[in-house]
This record gives C-alpha cells, structure tokens and sequence, in this order.
C-alpha cells in the first residue's frame, strides 16, 4: 500500500538557451543556484526533496494546502528574482502539482501522481502551475490566489483523462510583473503565453469564424451585435464571453440559464453559471441547456 502524499515537480523552462548564451560552467552554476533555492523553500513548507533532475526539482509534501503554499511563494518570489539578471539569463518556473498513493523506493519515489505532476509540468507554461483536482482537495485559495478550472486533459499513459486546474498567483505581484514587462524576454512574457493556443475558430452551424488572441474578447450570443450571433430562443441576447488571459483562451458564462462545455477526448461535461472555464483542445459548447436535450443550441471550438 502507498503513502497519500502530495507530490510537485518544479522545471526551469528556457534553460536550453541559458547554456547556449553562457556556456556550460555558468549556466550549470546559474541552475543549481535555482534548484537549491527551490529545495530550500519546499523544505521550509514541510516538503522534502526526493531528488534534483538536471533542471528540475522532484518533492514530496504530506499535505496539499503545504505544497501549493510552497508552490506559489516559489513563482511569486522567483519572479522577483529575474528583475535582478540580464534577459537572456532568465529562467522561468513551471510546476505541476498531484496528490494520490505513492511508493517510496530506495530514495526515489513511483506513482500515478508522479507522473501527473512530471506531465502537467511539461504541458504548463513559463510560470504557471498546474495541479490536479485531488491535489487542492485540501487547500484554499488564500490572498491573490485563484484556483482556475482548465477542464478534462488527457495525460499520456493514462486511461482516462485527469480534471487540471491553473493556480492563479500573479494578483498579488502585479507591481512585479509591470516592472518586468519590459525587461523580460517576450517568449517569456506571462501575458503573451501561448501554451494553451493563440487561436479559438467557432462555429454555429454553417456558419465559422476564427478569432486571434489580439482581438478578444468576443461575444456570444443572440443580439445581433455579438461576433457570433446564435439565434435561438434558449441563448441569452449576450451569452457569454471568450477572453485572452494570461495565456489563456476562457469561457465566461454571462447567461440567465448557464453554459455546458464538452472537450474532446472524453470526461465529464462542464457545467458553467456565471463562471468561467480555460478552453483547450477542441469540444462543444451547449448555450441554455444541456447536451442531454434533443437539440441544444450548440458551439463548437478549436483552439490552437
């Protein structure tokens, strides 16, 4: 039987190009610098650190509320950190977050949440932190923290697809990141990001229209104002709302009767009311009633 723990992985993104632009001595001395301070903190957090992987930090936590409090004092503190070197020396976080059973072997540990962990790193981007929902069973979303719903995401080697939030921690560092924006590399830009798609293409009936990231929001709905007019009588005049954020392409239910997303690939469908969603992939989008009606109005997106 496995021990329930919390595990985090936590990668230097953008360090291919570190060791290009320095040279292997300093930039092997410029990361093991970073992954030092990250074991530092996750220690000070009740973590412990199962082992380092070259760029990356592998820890253990005995509690979800610890590691996402380690999780986001570590983005939010290394945000700082890269005001102080040259662009090109700059390298961003990116983490994954998952709680489940864990087996613990020889120093090293084995599970179904090590590997989420290891794949929502890899599929995040540039300070971002994705976690599965088990992982954040137990924690709350404290001053500027915001747990963001990315839906259904397939994980490789899984069977079934692993529900994925975004933790939000950018609110309470906003003088930070005004200070960055123009000092940062644009690659590395948080609000240029781009991991999740630059594009959304929607489609109602026969009609399709594709929208890059420069030029949302849009609207969805039945006026005839909307940049996707749906007209039947279930869809509210303005239904909801498709945004860029952070990265990020949302779904912002403006209704009177909700909004019902389905990815691609499998998992529940998402019931939105007055809230809001990241959309990915490709899926369906039912306005003012549920799939299961005979003939819902329905949207369909692909974002990429």
């Amino acid at each position: 039987m496995g021990e329930h723990t919390t595990v985090v992985f936590a990668d230097l993104f953008g360090s291919t190009s570190v060791f290009e632009a320095l040279g292997n001595a300093k930039a092997t001395l410029a990361v093991t610098q970073i992954t030092t301070w990250i074991a530092i903190v996750v220690e000070s957090h009740g973590g412990r650190v199962v082992k380092m992987l070259g760029d990356g930090v592998l820890a253990l936590f005995p509690d979800s509320a610890s590691a996402v409090n380690a999780v986001v004092e570590i983005q939010r503190r290394h945000q700082k950190r890269m005001t102080l070197v040259p662009p090109a020396q700059r390298m961003p976080i990116r983490i994954g977050v998952a709680s489940g059973d864990v087996e613990l072997l020889a120093g090293d540990c084995y599970g179904d949440a090590v590997n989420i962990a290891a794949r929502l790193s890899d599929l995040s981007g540039a300070h971002q932190i994705w976690a599965n929902s088990a992982a954040l069973d137990g924690a709350t979303e404290a001053e500027g923290v915001r747990f963001r719903i990315l839906g259904p995401i397939n994980i490789r080697g899984r069977a079934e697809p692993c529900t994925v939030y975004q933790v939000d921690w950018q609110e309470d560092v906003a003088s930070a990141f005004l200070t960055m924006q123009a000092e940062v590399d644009p690659q590395f830009d948080v609000t240029q990001n781009d991991v999740l798609g630059g594009q959304i293409e929607l489609s109602w009936l026969d009609n399709r229209k594709t929208f890059q990231s420069f030029e949302l929001p849009i609207h969805i709905g039945r006026m005839h104002q909307a940049e996707v007019v749906v007209n039947d009588p279930r869809v509210s005049r303005t239904h909801a709302r498709i945004d860029w954020r952070n990265g990020s392409v949302m779904l912002v239910d403006l209704s009177s009767y909700g909004s019902w997303v389905r990815f691609s690939g499998g998992g529940s469908d998402l019931l939105l009311r007055r809230e809001e969603c990241v959309l990915h992939g490709r899926g369906e989008i039912a306005l003012g009633t549920s799939f299961a009606d005979l003939s819902p109005p329905t949207v369909h997106f692909s974002v990429s």
